[in-house]
């Protein structure tokens, strides 16, 4: 197993430290929502069924003719190896390392590359893989050079997989609208900016002929009624969407500014997250902790990935420990 943000248990019991008392900056996920719908008692007493209004109502959020809800987009990372036969794969790094395991998992040929390097790369590839905008450095590429590539990789039946879990605050720089295009696979996650990601939920946006062979390969009733009430529901808020948007995107500039005061200008990020380079990173990781504040370490690159407060006390909390922390 993959380590990952959020395993908040894990450093309570290494710490000493009670679970109620950290300050969880882990994650990436939105700290906050809002008010939860509902759920129909039929939700939980009968089996799922797929004209109850969600896909309806995910088709008009990302705007796109055809799409696959998922147990989460990790299902989508782990399914989508086994549609193709073995062949050479290329992941734009750093990336999510869930998706290089998948592949290599299921016998692909996995490279990683520079963003540099993919121009040259495009042609010994069968499928190219990204982040946009990346986990952990937060770079986005514009849709136009993914574009390119697709088209590249077209051409010769590859595909292009963009995994857009952090893009719901610049829904603009989304290949949504052009995935229907026969191989480009849009990866969606429901969970980081609804800020509900225990509900795992997903939307792979793609042509309806792989969604079908990808529905086949996940099997019947992958989301529960619950999850699919709540989630039809939210994905009809505009207001409360537009609301969340503003409000991340707040707080993500808060949250770069605080750090450059303190000296530890990010190095990237997205209204979610910021990411900071140290040389003393694995050091710092461990001075938050001490203290109840559970950061992401990279330790291979020495950065760290903050997260956002989910209230003011949190704020000040972290904001004592950075005025704090050993110089």
């Amino acid at each position: 197993m993959l380590e990952h943000g959020g395993r908040l248990r894990a450093a309570a019991q290494r710490y000493g430290i009670a679970l109620a008392e950290w300050l969880d900056l882990s994650t990436g996920i939105a700290p906050y929502g809002w008010p939860l719908p509902a759920i129909p008692a039929t939700a939980w007493s009968r089996l799922p069924e797929p004209d109850d209004g969600l896909e309806a109502a995910a088709r008009d959020y990302y705007g796109v003719p055809a799409l696959l809800p998922v147990a989460g987009s990790q299902a989508a990372i782990q399914a989508l190896p086994q549609l193709r036969r073995s062949g050479r794969v290329g992941i734009v790094s750093p990336a999510y390392s869930e998706h290089a395991e998948a592949w290599r998992r299921e016998g692909h040929q996995v490279t990683e590359l520079g963003e540099g390097a993919v121009g040259r790369a495009l042609e010994r590839l069968d499928v190219l893989l990204l982040i946009n905008p990346n986990n952990p450095t937060g770079r986005l590429l514009a849709p136009q050079q993914l574009l390119d590539w697709h088209a590249r990789l077209a051409e010769r039946g590859g595909w292009l997989v963009v995994d857009e879990a952090f893009i719901d605050c610049t829904p603009e720089h989304s290949l949504a609208a052009f995935s229907q295009l026969p191989g480009l696979i849009v990866l969606r996650s429901f969970g980081k900016f609804f800020g509900l990601a225990g509900i795992r939920l997903g939307f792979v946006l793609a042509e309806p002929t792989l969604l079908e062979r990808l529905d086949e390969r996940l099997g019947p009733w992958t989301i529960s009624g619950p999850t699919r009430a709540v989630a039809s529901a939210i994905l009809q808020d505009s207001a409360g969407q537009q609301a969340q948007r503003e409000r991340l995107q707040a707080d993500g500039l808060r949250l770069a500014v605080l750090l450059s005061a303190q000296g530890l200008a990010p190095a990237g990020g997205t209204a979610l997250f910021q990411l900071v380079a140290h040389q003393h990173a694995v050091g710092l990781h461990g001075y938050f902790a001490r203290r109840g504040i559970l950061l992401r370490l990279f330790a291979e690159t020495r950065c760290l990935r903050f997260g956002l407060p989910a209230d003011e006390a949190g704020w000040q909390r972290l904001e004592q420990a950075l005025q704090e922390m050993p110089r």
